[in-house]
Order: C-alpha cells, then sequence, then structure tokens
C-alpha cells in the first residue's frame, strides 16, 4: 500500500490489527513493527529517488492536470471531489484511501459510515503550494473490502472552497476507465505527478487479509511510493477522477502486506514485481443523493454496506 507506512502501522499495533498498503515518512515505530517499518521506509526513499527519470521518461504533464484540487494528508495523498450532480453549496468531499483513515486500517469485511472526524488536508494550488487547511466533521464512508477507498465530508462548500482560494473541486467520473486510457497519478503528499497508462484489470487483487475487485493496473511509468496512496488518478483527456491509487508489489512475494497478487476468474494467481495497482471511483456516484447524501440504498450502487 501506497502511504507512508510507519504511521499506519503504529495505529495498527494501537488497534490490534494485523497489516498495511501504500503510506509516508516514517516516525519511529513500535514494537514487534520495526523491522517491517524499517524495511518500508528504506525501500521508499530507495524509489523516490529514482522516482523523478522515470515520470521524465513518461513524458510532459499537460498543463490540464496539475495539483490544483489535491490535498496532503498526514501520511497520504488525496483530492477533494464533487459528484457529477453535486451542487455548489454542497458540502465538499475529500477521497483517499480507506487505508489512511486516521484510525487505522479498515479490517477485512469492514464498512465505516457516518463516523466523527476533525482531521485536517492542507489544499494545494495548481503549482503544488499548501494555500489553506481543510477541515472534515465526518467520515462519511470508508473501507478496505472490494476497494480501498475513503470519503471526508468537509465543514466547506465548493462555492466557498472556490470563492476564498479560487480552487474548483476535480470531478469523479460515472464511467468505467478503459485499458490504454493515458493517466495521471498525483500525489499532494509528494507533490508529484506520475504518468502513464491503464495497463488493464486485475480481476481480483489480493494483499494480505484484503481482497479488492476489479482493480486498475498501471504501465510500469507510474513507479509509485509511500506517500501517493490516496493520490487521484486523473484521465488525462478529460481531466476527470477514474481511481484512487492504492498500492504496489514491491519485493515480488505472494499476496503479502506491500506485495499484492492478481488473482484470475480460474483461481490463477499472477505476481507482477514493481508494478502499481488503483481502484476504480466510477461506482462512487451512484452512491450518493442530493446534497452530497450518501445513500447505500441508491439504485446502482454496488459499494459494500456495513
Amino acid at each position: 500500500m501506497r502511504k507512508p507506512l510507519v504511521a499506519a502501522l503504529l495505529a495498527l499495533v494501537t488497534a490490534g490489527a494485523g497489516a498495511a498498503p501504500a503510506v509516508a515518512t516514517p516516525a519511529a515505530p513500535a514494537s514487534g513493527s520495526t523491522a517491517l517499518a524499517q524495511k518500508d521506509a528504506q525501500k521508499d526513499a530507495r524509489k523516490e529517488a529514482g522516482a523523478l527519470p522515470a515520470r521524465q521518461a513518461a513524458g510532459a504533464v499537460p498543463a490540464a492536470v496539475d495539483f490544483a484540487g489535491t490535498v496532503a494528508l498526514s501520511n497520504c495523498s488525496g483530492s477533494v471531489v464533487r459528484l457529477p450532480g453535486s451542487a455548489d453549496g454542497d458540502p465538499a468531499l475529500v477521497l483517499t484511501n480507506g487505508h489512511c483513515l486516521e484510525t487505522g486500517f479498515p479490517a477485512p469485511g469492514q464498512v465505516l459510515v457516518d463516523r466523527s472526524s476533525s482531521r485536517t488536508f492542507g489544499l494545494l494550488d495548481s503549482a503544488g503550494t499548501r494555500v489553506a487547511t481543510l477541515r472534515a466533521d465526518r467520515i462519511v464512508y470508508a473501507t478496505m473490502t472490494d476497494t480501498d477507498a475513503a470519503l471526508y465530508r468537509l465543514t466547506s462548500t465548493y462555492a466557498r472552497i472556490k470563492s476564498s482560494y479560487g480552487i474548483d473541486a476535480l470531478t469523479l467520473d460515472d464511467t468505467r476507465p478503459a485499458a490504454g486510457t493515458a493517466i495521471k497519478v498525483v500525489s499532494g503528499y509528494w507533490k508529484r505527478i506520475y504518468s502513464c497508462a491503464i495497463d488493464g484489470f486485475a480481476h481480483r487483487l489480493k494483499e494480505g487479509g484484503w481482497t479488492w475487485k476489479d482493480s486498475v493496473r498501471y504501465t510500469p511509468a507510474c513507479d509509485t511510493i509511500g506517500g501517493t496512496s490516496g493520490s487521484p488518478v486523473v484521465d488525462a483527456a478529460t481531466g476527470r477522477v477514474v481511481a484512487v491509487n492504492n498500492t504496489g508489489n514491491e519485493d515480488g512475494a505472494r499476496c503479502t502486506v506491500n506485495n499484492p497478487c492478481e488473482v484470475d476468474a480460474d483461481g490463477t494467481v499472477t505476481v507482477r514485481r514493481g508494478i502499481n495497482y488503483a481502484q476504480q471511483t466510477h461506482q462512487i456516484p451512484a452512491c450518493f443523493a442530493a446534497g452530497n447524501r450518501l445513500d447505500l440504498n441508491r439504485s446502482g450502487c454496488t459499494l459494500p454496506k456495513p
């Protein structure tokens, strides 16, 4: 999983949970998690050093895709997002990974809905400069089952963010992306943009105790690192969000934490060392009613329920 992993490991130790995906910069790890945390931190540093040439080789980033509307979390990346039907006066939403929650990783099968939160997010402008601190009042939805996503409700509306900072939210596409689509993975944590394409889709992606469905597989140029967890995956042609970045196979191990494996419909397991993944987001808009109100019972909503 692509976040600064140590913060998550500490949360897991506190909660008594088991393992983790792609997160950011390490603090001092605790108890039995020390070796794994140090290993992850060293690996992230090596990958970080080599990431820039890979991005440059992939080509220049189009002006239409920049950092505006992305956010930096304490341990991950994210973005202010709106649904196709959102109104300017609706409370704004922030999208990141379920494994980026301040409370630690949701357990397999666990779905969190309408939980209190006071988490803050650093809002970035087009150049990647932090221009404001936004605050959440609720975790609207979060899970690591079938997908790896969390949505926070902010205390600010889209209109207020626009009038105060001149920044628009990114829009979630409600259509499934296609293989071959040119994409940008925009990390607010690292202030980096990775350019590549959708290589294909994993029927099931297994990592530790978690399983995700229909995951996006990147071409190798998107060599994401810890801290990019929760980054919006943006269609380079439309500027719309089609997925949320979440993990990659680091060591070539099979189906372990930080080493997800692909499982085909017939049960065949494939390990792709060095390849990174995201979870699709086209299914999210169908689960929201007017006013950005979550309704998991709406027709067409396929997100897991509590």
